[in-house]
């Protein structure tokens, strides 16, 4: 044998296991224990220390500052609900390029359900992409599935029901090919 063939031999001896009768996982010796962490200088066995790491401003998510998992009240029910700006041409004369999905609805309203809650106990804030709610028996932190213009939303509340409606215009990347 030439001394190729012998480094092949040798190779195979490794790669097979040791009793070939049997079915069962054996522990394999020699080189195929090698993996990915065996590359690089040997490492110490001294425990690593962790560090901890401070999160920029860009790595903590939006609405971040509003999560209390202490906080007692409870999540209300609620509703998201795309809608539509429908005029006559889209309606008699079918000259508008707006299909049934989401994407030719320009308006996001969410609608909460607060029974047992006066207008004046409910605080609303609406960033770009989270809606913050809250009562003394109620808190809804709600993060947004679209970026929203938060500046020029509508709130309407219906003191009979105790239902909170939020109508938010999204600003989405391609809105402008949706119609």
């Amino acid at each position: 044998m030439t001394h190729s063939s012998n480094g092949l031999l040798a190779l195979a001896d490794l790669l097979k296991p040791q009793n070939e009768e049997s079915d069962e996982d054996e522990p394999v010796a020699g080189v195929a224990k090698l993996g990915p962490a065996s590359i690089g200088l040997p490492s110490q066995n001294k425990p690593k220390q962790k560090q901890a790491k401070i999160l920029d401003a860009e790595e903590v998510p939006e609405g971040a500052e509003y999560e209390d998992l202490n906080d007692p009240r409870i999540k209300p029910e609620y509703d998201m609900i795309f809608q539509q700006d429908v005029s006559s041409e889209d309606i008699f004369l079918q000259m508008g390029s707006k299909t049934p999905t989401s994407a030719s609805c320009p308006f996001l309203k969410i609608k909460i359900n607060l029974p047992d809650t006066k207008y004046a106990e409910v605080e609303l804030d609406v960033t770009e992409k989270f809606l913050d709610c809250r009562s003394p028996k109620y808190k809804l932190g709600l993060h947004l599935p679209h970026p929203v213009d938060s500046k020029n939303g509508k709130a309407q509340w219906d003191s009979e029901n105790g239902v909170l409606t939020v109508t938010l215009k999204m600003n989405r990347e391609y809105d402008f090919l949706n119609g």
